[in-house]
């Protein structure tokens, strides 16, 4: 590494910027959260179908809802109070290694434990075949003990996808078809063209709706700072027709960053706590197939720093970044990074980017890379925590301009030098 050490020495790092980012705060607030769950839950169509004894089951996934250990303990509260017995299934198609021990330990990264919830929580990997999708008639798997349930409730969040668009894309819907599936439904899913992925995901979730006992669901909306934006229980029918108009609210609610363009994007940790892609290409702008869908900023160059705790090693969506460091390449296992890549099949998610010892040689490196900036001498370079978290960011001064001239960017400080420890890295 000499070599490249000595190639990139002499790049400048430019000054920057902390600035905030503005977006709606509507939300509802955290003492509501428990009482709006169990009253959208409490109408004839959803809760009116839970009898006393029955054994229910509620889905609980690998995404980071905020709020999630507090709703779900809502929703095992309700059942409950219904005179039925509640328990958890980890829904998460491959997430987890695709191991019941992986899935068991993601939950309780979540609060998401037996003591918390007061209810069992079920990890398995072992699935039923339901029936065949209505079009073209694949086996639809779904987690065994769901399946055998006397009822199903769903629990999800609704936001634009990583990877395709359509009427359903991430939601509940979804949670049937990927979640519920498990490994085997994810990976019949998945290995089919993208471009007929929404189409599949419709058509899994209508075959589960037909032939599993889905009492309904609790679909989340967050907004732009992850707080809980809309709680809203929907029947099965209201599933297949109220599921898209609150895709289309979330499309409303979203973060993204306020800037078309920049040359470099940092970006301190990924994780699949944070997107099913490590980094939501909503705001990184690296889609997966750019063919399917759009959005978010264009980046000349990307820069993964770290891997968030909650990963668990799983590294997906590296590949999506030009540089990042040994230390997330130590922290990177295969074993819970390739599972999701043989299911998904974007194997590119998994590339090794260029490896720099250190986050300073790593912003070098993407800095002298950029022959396309417009101007050298005010490179710009935005750095954000992670994709879900954006209203406090840093931008250098190339990007100032801009910042000053949007109402909903508030400048927090003057321009300053990024601070490194003794080897190299950011504090």
């Amino acid at each position: 590494m000499e070599t490249i050490t000595d190639l990139i020495k002499n790049v400048p790092i430019p000054k920057m910027v902390k600035i905030r980012e503005r977006f709606d705060d509507s939300h509802i607030p955290t003492e509501d959260i428990a009482e709006t769950v169990r009253r959208e839950l409490d109408r004839p169509e959803i809760g009116g179908k839970i009898k006393p004894g029955q054994r229910i089951a509620i889905t609980c996934g690998s995404r980071g809802i905020n709020h999630n250990a507090i709703m779900a303990r809502a929703i095992v509260d309700f059942v409950k109070s219904k005179g039925a017995e509640p328990f958890i299934v980890a829904a998460m198609g491959s997430h987890g290694g695709a191991t019941a021990e992986g899935q068991r330990q993601i939950l309780t990264d979540y609060g998401i434990t037996e003591e918390a919830m007061g209810c069992p929580i079920v990890s398995c990997m072992d699935t039923v075949v339901v029936g065949l999708s209505g079009v073209r008639h694949y086996p639809v798997h779904v987690d065994k003990n769901a399946a055998g349930a006397d009822g199903i409730i769903l629990f999800n969040r609704v936001k634009p996808h990583t990877s395709f668009r359509g009427r359903y894309e991430s939601g509940l819907m979804k949670m049937m078809a990927i979640g519920l599936g498990k490994q085997h439904g994810a990976e019949n899913i998945h290995h089919q063209s993208p471009g007929v992925m929404h189409e599949l995901i419709e058509e899994y979730g209508r075959t589960i709706l037909e032939n599993c006992p889905v009492l309904g669901g609790i679909a989340i909306i967050e907004n732009a700072y992850d707080e809980t934006y809309l709680i809203k229980g929907l029947s099965p029918e209201e599933i297949i027709t109220e599921e898209p108009k609150l895709r289309d609210l979330s499309y409303q609610t979203i973060a993204h960053l306020l800037f078309e363009k920049t040359d470099v994007l940092v970006v301190d940790k990924i994780g699949k706590n944070i997107s099913g892609d490590g980094m939501d290409p909503n705001v990184s702008g690296r889609f997966v197939q750019p063919k399917y869908c759009s959005g978010g900023i264009q980046a000349e160059k990307v820069v993964i720093l770290d891997l968030t705790d909650e990963t668990h090693g799983n590294a997906q969506g590296v590949g999506l970044a030009e540089v990042t460091t040994r230390r997330l390449f130590n922290k990177m296992k295969l074993e819970m990074t390739y599972p999701t890549g043989v299911t998904n099949t974007f194997l590119h998610l998994m590339k090794i980017p260029m490896i720099m010892d250190n986050d300073r040689e790593a912003l070098q490196l993407a800095l002298c890379c950029c022959p396309d900036a417009e101007d050298q001498d005010n490179i710009k370079m935005i750095r954000i925590p992670n994709t879900a978290h954006i209203e406090y960011i840093e931008i250098s001064e190339g990007l100032l301009p801009q910042a000053k001239a949007d109402p909903n960017i508030e400048i927090l400080s003057e321009p300053y030098d990024l601070a490194f420890d003794e080897n190299g890295n950011l504090f």
